[in-house]
């Protein structure tokens, strides 16, 4: 059994970093209520430490957050107490960081696999689609329009999850390098759009408007 420290005077025997404690009770129907409790409670990034009850560090980042959860707590008729809290003793603060990093770690690969999916889509769009035994590319307004709209949500969960990674957790190095890995190919997608889209046509000499080299008009 892991033993803990308890007590102890002075700062040093904590971690030191302030968490608020959420404990929230929602009336089990309508089920929407607590869906919409769920999804904010998840959306800011608390941490679930059991039924009912999450936590986030006590910094102003969360805080509209947790104000939002109380709201819609109260809409629906439910109960929510919000706590002050530290760690007792050291190993119970480091415990609460490592869990709380180790769910941000878990964004941060999901992040990564989603950069994975773009960059996948921009290899496709650019390689084309299969027509017959060759490939056509998708070199259209539409289709890059529809590329940028995906970067652009990637740069906003990125800011998001970054926002929210407040003890940093390892994968965020590698989710930036990521990010500007799909960044640079989004940008490369462009320019080969506006190539295509700005190429002035071959003309095309009719069959019947063609003559064999050296031969005269109207033979």
């Amino acid at each position: 059994m892991t033993e803990i420290e308890y007590g102890g005077e002075g700062d040093e025997a904590r971690d030191g970093t302030r968490w608020i404690v959420l404990v929230v009770r929602v009336p089990a129907e309508p089920s929407r209520h607590r869906v919409a409790v769920w999804r904010e409670l998840r959306k800011i990034g608390a941490l679930s430490l059991g039924q009912g009850v999450w936590a986030v560090p006590d910094v102003p980042l969360f805080a509209d957050g947790i104000g939002r959860v109380l709201e819609l707590t109260e809409r629906a008729g439910g109960e929510a107490v919000s706590l002050a809290a530290t760690g007792r003793g050291t190993q119970d603060g480091r415990r609460l960081r490592a869990m709380f990093t180790a769910a941000r770690s878990a964004d941060w690969t999901e992040f990564i696999a989603d950069c994975g999916k773009f960059e996948a889509e921009l290899a496709k769009a650019r390689g084309g689609a299969a027509v017959g035994n060759s490939r056509i590319a998708k070199f259209t307004l539409a289709e890059l329009e529809e590329e940028e709209q995906s970067l652009e949500r990637l740069r906003r969960w990125h800011r998001d999850l970054t926002a929210r990674d407040v003890f940093g957790a390892p994968e965020s190095a590698e989710a930036g390098e990521r990010l500007k890995v799909c960044v640079a190919a989004c940008e490369d997608y462009a320019e080969r759009v506006f190539t295509a889209l700005h190429q002035v046509p071959e003309q095309r000499v009719p069959e019947e408007g063609r003559r064999e080299p050296g031969e005269e008009p109207g033979r």
